[in-house]
Order: structure tokens, then sequence, then C-alpha cells
């Protein structure tokens, strides 16, 4: 697991860039919910909201890995991560590219093919 989350190196199958995806959006939402319930009604959130967006901020790092390991499968740079900061078409794109395409099958300059049988 901590490869998953925080190694930049070799190659994930979409089924590991699911779960891992799946765990942060569910820490993303369980830090949102815990953000509302703390907030005054002013708005402000004192320590908690520091203390919150701090996680948030260390979170993006295990997002970027899986984003990296995930464009290794399919055979490209770490750096089509950043596709998804395009507005609108770029998120669309990662997703697709990440989520739904096929990797390349046998080894690739990224590593062995995380589908192959020992």
């Amino acid at each position: 697991m901590k490869d998953l989350f925080f190694s930049f190196e070799g190659r994930i199958n979409r089924a590991k860039f699911w779960l891992g995806t799946l765990g942060l959006f569910v820490g993303y939402m369980i830090l949102a919910g815990i953000s509302a319930a703390t907030m005054s009604k002013d708005g402000s959130m004192g320590v908690i909201g520091i203390v919150i967006l701090i996680i948030y901020i260390a979170m993006i790092w295990p997002s970027v890995a899986i984003g990296v390991k995930r464009f290794h499968d399919r055979d490209k740079s770490g750096w089509w991560v950043l596709i998804a900061l395009v507005p609108f078409i770029g998120g669309l794109w990662y997703l697709i590219e990440c989520g739904f395409l096929e990797g390349t099958k046998g080894p690739n300059k990224f590593g062995p093919d995380p589908l192959a049988t020992a």
C-alpha cells in the first residue's frame, strides 16, 4: 500500500488506480464532513481548519503518485498527470486515460506489466 500512495516508480493497473482513487475520495469526503461539522456560523474554523488544510495538501502527493504510475502503465511520462489541471476537458481526459484505457501489454520502460503473472 505504501508503494501505491507514495512512490512515483513503476506501473499500476486500472483496478489499483480505482482502489487508490476511491480510498482518497473517501478521505476527502470525511475531511469535508469534518470541515462542515466544525465550521462556526461566521464561516471560521480555527485550528481544526488549519489541520484539515494541511491534511488536504498532504493528500496531493498520493493522488499524483497514483496518476503517475497509471500513466507509466500506458507507457507515457508521469508529467501527463498535469493534464488534469486543464479546465473541463483535462479532468475528463485524465479520467478516461487512467481509469478506462488498457495499459501497455508486457514490460515497458517504466517496468513490468502489472497484470503479468509471476
